[in-house]
């Protein structure tokens, strides 16, 4: 099972120098898990980025995996994750996620960098 934090899927969406990385996690759709936070972070940022056309396009994508809503077991899970291991608020659900759901978290946020179970890779540049 994989999670994709939402800077994964915006660098999918946006063919970022890191799309490649994120490719198999996100096309995969029936290994995906999807935090709701991820579809707010997403819908939030393409819409202002891009319009709320292509942000309801992205939003449909991720709608093809399990999408995870916070309830309040979730929500606490993701304090304690907070607490352990400082990270914020909407990084801590979007971990607890993958947690719970025995999958690897994916991201280029390197507030997770050296977590178990997390595939990172150091966000790039786009060429100019």
């Amino acid at each position: 099972m994989n999670v994709v934090d939402s800077s994964g899927w915006i660098e999918y969406f946006t063919a970022g120098p890191n799309s490649g990385f994120f490719a198999g996690a996100i096309e995969n759709v029936d290994e995906l898990i999807v935090p709701a936070l991820a579809v707010y972070e997403v819908f939030k940022w393409v819409s202002r980025e891009r319009g709320e056309t292509q942000a309801l396009k992205a939003i449909a994508h991720m709608q093809l995996g399990e999408v995870v809503d916070l309830d309040s077991k979730l929500a606490i899970y993701a304090a304690r994750l907070s607490l352990q291991t400082k990270l914020p608020m909407a990084d801590s659900i979007v971990y607890a996620t993958a947690r719970a759901s025995e999958a690897t978290l994916w991201t280029q946020d390197d507030d997770f960098e050296g977590l178990d179970n997390v595939k990172y890779i150091a966000k790039k540049k786009a060429a100019k």
